[in-house]
């Protein structure tokens, strides 16, 4: 176990347990501080994206640290979307199902490449689906999907009121009332919606492995 102390303290995992502390004090704030959420959000969000350059730069890459890194946005975007279904209640079915979509998703994708015995649920070069291809292998795609989606959520986030619980009514709001707000909504609109599709094209594609999986170990049986 000594000589294991050096992984945990490899630059991008030291990034990665900041990013958790940033999110773990963001949303005790969430619904009483919305700019020091903001601002606590921004820097974990930051944060994400160095950690990768920071393993990279320094050939500090790890098992441990993909994982670590896998798990905070997971769990720092579902956190974000319970917050969602709480601001607005009459539309919290449809976070709850983003959210399930998401962790599905990701769960299902890194137990088929389990599976497959591949070193990263990324690694979809084997793929039928071009899509995910191009969503895994063109980072600038993938971020360009993974920043819309966050910045979609954000803004609802900063939209919402206690006078308005409803999605659509929300928006019409904005518009109407010409919220700085929405021209960065509607460009992160076509991001989020791919990284939905993807989402889903994603748990279908690891579905097939899994079952391959099963067929190819019924033939040895």
């Amino acid at each position: 176990m000594a000589t294991s102390w050096h992984i945990y303290l490899y630059v991008p995992n030291l990034i990665g347990y900041a990013r958790i502390i940033c999110n773990i004090a963001a949303f005790n704030v969430c619904f009483t501080k919305k700019k020091l959420f903001m601002g606590l959000y921004f820097i974990s969000f930051v944060c994400d994206e160095l950690d990768g350059r920071f393993a990279r730069l320094l050939n500090q890459t790890s098992t441990f640290g993909a994982v670590l890194d896998m798990v905070t946005d997971r769990v720092s975007t579902a956190a974000l979307l319970v917050v969602l279904s709480h601001c607005y209640r009459s539309c919290f079915g449809l976070f709850l199902g983003l959210l399930a979509l998401d962790i599905a998703s990701h769960w299902i994708q890194m137990y088929s490449s389990f599976l497959a015995s591949k070193t990263s649920h990324k690694d979809v070069s084997d793929s039928k689906s071009r899509l995910l291809r191009v969503y895994y292998q063109h980072r600038l795609f993938m971020g360009f999907c993974c920043v819309g989606a966050e910045v979609i959520y954000l803004i609802f986030y900063v939209l919402a009121e206690e006078q308005r619980d409803g999605v659509i009514e929300v928006v019409k709001a904005a518009i109407s009332e010409k919220s700085p707000w929405v021209i960065p909504g509607f460009l992160a609109l076509p991001g989020w919606a791919i990284k939905q599709w993807v989402n889903l094209v994603q748990i279908k594609n690891a579905a097939n492995l899994c079952v391959l999986h099963d067929i190819q170990k019924t033939k040895k049986s």
